[in-house]
């Protein structure tokens, strides 16, 4: 069982690292890209890096039940938190970043500016490891009596207060932003709807817009549904053991629900190359020229450099 559960984290973790690392190189090598909501995209690119680098490594490390010191193990658990607070913060950033462009469109570029998205980038950092390292200011369980020499069983439980998990972690980070950017979606589509049915009085260039914002619209609604549903059984299975001591969850359940809030950190690259013909179009040309040493004179009339040079609308 163990040995499965390692292979199958491997697997995960490597998808998850060299998908994202793609998504980052997409930006960087594309102008047209530079814009503030890829900046907070390459910002849930790196906590899903961190994810396959960091959380996967840790998580099996927790799991396998290791013995450490107790604030060793405090410490790992936090950091499993912390990324996870970072990806639900940049998808609110995002949310709210297209909240603003449909909202207004004319000010948008003088508000939301691409040094301004960085603050934020870093602010959603900042948040995320304040409010994941709570727990290692004394919101944990209470360690054994000589702490510095008896080693305890590395495991999430052992440590963490489920309270935390349940009441602080799940309702207020996790319950609310998805709360918050459910509605921000739904207003953004009313917004575009209503202009694009508008089409008498819109001009031709004013639809072309609306339409390119509902479709990238739409693609990041679609992240937010996979995390929500990669996301939410496990905390929904630390909620029934927390307000149901006599109740029990399989370990193989709780496993399946680990296994799926891992997968979300590879679907997302997935989601932007299938769904945004700029992004999908950059990466095509990473692929061929940087790993299958392919020259990209031949698809030159297909693509062109466009996605490389020329400073362009995200399609």
């Amino acid at each position: 069982m163990d040995l499965m559960y390692i292979s199958i984290e491997t697997t995960i973790a490597l998808a998850s690292v060299l998908g994202n690392v793609l998504v980052v190189l997409v930006v960087c090598m594309n102008q047209g890209l530079r814009d503030p909501t890829f900046c907070f995209i390459v910002s849930l690119a790196l906590a899903d890096i961190a994810v396959g680098v960091l959380v996967i490594p840790l998580a099996v490390v927790i799991s396998l039940g290791l013995f450490t010191q107790f604030y060793t193990c405090l410490f790992i658990s936090c950091l499993l938190v912390i990324i996870t607070q970072s990806s639900i913060l940049s998808l609110l950033a995002i949310a709210i970043d297209r909240f603003l462009r449909v909202k207004i469109p004319t000010r948008y570029s003088i508000i939301v500016t691409q040094r301004r998205a960085w603050v934020a980038v870093g602010l959603c950092w900042l948040i995320s490891f304040l409010t994941g390292l709570v727990p290692m200011a004394g919101w944990h369980r209470s360690p054994p009596g000589n702490v510095s020499t008896t080693p305890i069983q590395c495991q999430f439980t052992n440590v963490m207060c489920m309270d935390y998990m349940v009441y602080f972690n799940f309702f207020v980070w996790v319950v609310v932003p998805l709360t918050i950017m459910t509605g921000l979606y739904a207003e953004i589509f009313r917004v575009i709807k209503r202009q694009l049915n508008r089409r008498a009085e819109a001009t031709c260039d004013s639809s072309k817009y609306y339409r390119k914002e509902l479709k990238l619209a739409k693609s990041l609604a679609l992240v937010l549904f996979l995390f929500a549903l990669c996301w939410l059984p496990l905390h929904i299975m630390n909620s029934i053991v927390f307000f149901c001591p006599t109740c029990t969850v399989p370990k193989s359940v709780f496993y399946v629900g680990i296994f799926m809030s891992h997968i979300n950190s590879a679907l997302n690259p997935l989601v932007y190359a299938f769904r945004i013909q700029r992004f999908r179009d950059t990466l095509i040309h990473i692929i061929q020229r940087f790993m299958l040493c392919k020259s990209s004179s031949t698809n030159t009339s297909q693509h062109g450099p466009g996605p490389i040079t020329e400073k362009t609308q995200v399609q």
